[in-house]
């Protein structure tokens, strides 16, 4: 297949080599000289697994938007989406938070469409980070929605070409409302060139979360293993005894199990042991008190729920009725039940109550 990369970065470059492993012939746009120097010498300044050994045999030429917009059956637009320097995480947390830079991301697909033949058209795969939202807001004027795909890629810097052909899944949005996906079928062919994994197709705004929120995941993880870390520091536990023994819960912990969004945790555990924690976080002077801060999203999330209950239930002019008061579905018991706790808001939290008077 003839696939086309807009972005030779330290993203695209080595995913365009890993496509051309594979048997594709590919071409690439980038206006950055390094680029034209790095396969002219056959030498990449960055470590990269596989990488220089792709590089030396690769046959991947450089070439203008219009030659590659006529020639690809595929494009992957791989452009960045810089934050400042103050959000890279090298600094304390800005009271101010700020989104991406989307400039580079929408003139290359300004330039794409100005390029672009109808009678040759090729469906373009957004790789590009991006916060949910952001595809129907930025790119679609430009592109359109018809062969547009938000494609994301689940690597990390240093393993990016094994990242890329042996991934855990293969992340693919496209806008519902399409008619035809022959371009969805274009890509799905492509990807099974190059991995067996599952392909996971849902609208562009749910990959764009996912996406993030992968990465987001990964970091509360960190954050946990680091709390683990002091509270064994604390106590004389030793924290790579504990957080082995975590990964071998692969039913509960390392698993889809407590994924679906919903009610909060509940159990004759799992609320009593947080709130313990968290004293025990104060006492032993952690740095963070992790376990606290989950137990006040807990009830901040089920007072949203009580919010729009009550919400509702006015408009409606009905009682509000909650069917189980067990903290989970197949027991009686009702120790830490979310569902008590939503009772009790919805009838108590002055906040709940003067949303009927909102």
């Amino acid at each position: 297949m003839r696939v086309g990369w807009i972005g030779l970065g330290k993203l695209g470059l080595p995913c365009a080599l890993a496509c051309e492993s594979k048997g594709h012939e590919v071409r690439g746009v980038d206006p950055d000289p390094g680029v034209a120097r790095i396969l002219a010498t056959r030498s990449l300044p960055y470590l990269e697994e596989g990488a220089t050994a792709l590089l030396a045999s690769t046959q991947l030429k450089l070439t203008t938007m219009e030659e590659l917009v006529a020639w690809a059956e595929i494009i992957f637009v791989a452009v960045q989406t810089p934050h400042g320097p103050e959000f890279e995480g090298v600094l304390p947390m800005p009271e101010k938070c700020a989104d991406f830079d989307y400039r580079f991301l929408v003139d290359a697909c300004r330039q794409i469409r100005e390029a672009a033949r109808p009678e040759r058209p090729a469906p373009v795969a957004i790789v590009s980070t991006v916060l949910p939202g952001t595809i129907r807001r930025e790119i679609v004027p430009v592109l359109g929605q018809e062969l547009l795909v938000y494609n994301p890629q689940f690597i990390a810097m240093g393993t990016t070409v094994g990242d890329f052909l042996h991934p855990e899944f293969v992340l693919l949005g496209t806008d519902p409302k399409t008619s035809g996906y022959a371009h969805l079928e274009r890509m799905a062919a492509f990807y099974e060139t190059i991995t067996d994994a599952p392909q996971a197709v849902m609208s562009i705004e749910s990959a764009e979360l996912a996406k993030v929120a992968y990465n987001v995941f990964v970091g509360m993880k960190i954050a946990f293993a680091n709390y683990l870390g002091e509270f064994a520091e604390a106590t004389g536990a030793d924290v790579d005894d504990v957080t082995a023994t975590l990964a071998m819960a692969t039913r509960r912990i390392v698993s889809p199990a407590y994924t679906r969004a919903g009610m909060g945790d509940g159990g004759g555990c799992h609320p009593r042991d947080l709130i313990a924690l968290s004293w025990a976080s104060e006492r032993y002077g952690l740095s963070y008190d992790l376990p606290r801060r989950i137990m006040k999203a807990r009830e901040a999330q089920s007072r949203r729920l009580a919010v729009l209950v009550a919400k509702t239930a006015c408009k409606a002019q009905l009682p509000v009725v909650i069917l189980g008061k067990a903290y989970k579905p197949g027991t009686n018991l009702t120790a830490g039940s979310p569902a008590i706790l939503l009772a009790n808001m919805i009838a108590d939290d002055e906040r709940v109550r003067l949303t009927c008077v909102d």
